[in-house]
């Protein structure tokens, strides 16, 4: 088999052949599931958590980290001050 010589299709073809071969229909169809496209824009919902935090808030919630204080976002009770500008 020429991998050089073959189309996108023949390599997919090929390449979904070996993945059932040697993992199964399941076993195939699990391991593409994996690198499922998904849905949304991850650049605009990570603003929608991250922006609210500045870099001095972050830096301080690394050193609580670091000193064993543990006291990072998911442990806060109440959302940090709004991010300056």
């Amino acid at each position: 088999m020429n991998i050089q010589a073959m189309t996108p299709q023949q390599i997919r073809t090929a390449g979904l052949a070996a993945l059932s071969r040697e993992l199964g229909v399941v076993g195939m169809i699990r391991f593409m599931q994996q690198f499922e496209m998904g849905q949304g824009d991850y650049s605009k919902d990570r603003h929608k958590w991250l922006d609210r935090y500045s870099v001095a808030d972050i830096a301080k919630m690394i050193q609580e980290k670091k000193a064993g204080g543990g006291n990072h976002i998911r442990n806060r009770k109440k959302p940090l001050p709004k991010k300056s500008a």
